[in-house]
């Protein structure tokens, strides 16, 4: 009985999830994508649940709905972007989306169709899962990011710092008559541009008001 319950969890949350991840790409309301997004990321945490990943849960759940997802929203909400005129050059990209998006169903049919032709193939290219009551799951994934995949780690991270960096540059807007900082025009100041000493005849100083 226990079975067929969590069979039936997985489906509902397997059709939720990919039914709000067509609705990111296929709603017209970029704030409406946002929430179908933070929709699928609750019912993919639901699914590693159901496996026992519930680290993973709680990480997609803290870090993707409660920071990421969040905001997203505030800035699609805060940007002024017009999407119409957005949209209207859309169709020149279709062709290497389409190129883009055959190449990913090819790298989904070969993951998917790998057990029906190779079935001992899976054993070979992952490593052994370690025993629950001797090694957590949490623990574990911690050896396989940290030690064992130590460099790719580092490199998604500074892919991640890249894509900061390359959102803010564009995200920059410089409004006219706001003084902003200059740090090399500061560093190059010299005493004799930095102070300047007015002569001040006697009795037309500034007075003291009480």
């Amino acid at each position: 009985m226990l079975t067929g319950i969590a069979a039936a969890f997985f489906y509902l949350f397997a059709f939720i999830t990919v039914a709000s991840a067509f609705m990111v790409i296929a709603a017209r309301n970029p704030v409406h994508s946002v929430l179908f997004l933070i929709l699928a990321f609750f019912n993919a945490a639901g699914l590693f649940l159901l496996t026992g990943a519930e680290f993973l849960a709680m990480i997609l759940l803290v870090v993707y709905v409660g920071a990421v997802a969040v905001l997203f929203l505030f800035v699609v909400m805060m940007l002024d972007v017009d999407f119409a005129e957005l949209k209207s050059g859309a169709l020149q990209y279709a062709p290497i989306g389409a190129l883009v998006g055959l190449i990913l169903a090819a790298e989904l049919i070969i993951v998917l169709g790998g057990s029906v032709f190779a079935p001992k193939l899976g054993t070979v290219a992952f490593q052994p899962t370690p025993d629950v009551a001797t090694r957590t799951n949490t623990a574990a994934l911690g050896d396989i990011l940290y030690t064992d995949y130590i460099y790719f780690f580092q490199i998604a991270g500074l892919v991640l710092l890249v894509a900061m960096i390359g959102a803010i540059v564009l995200t920059l807007r410089h409004k006219p008559n706001i003084k902003r900082q200059n740090v090399s025009e500061q560093v190059a100041r010299t005493p004799a541009t930095a102070i300047e000493v007015k002569q001040v005849e006697t009795g037309k100083g500034l007075t003291e008001v009480s």
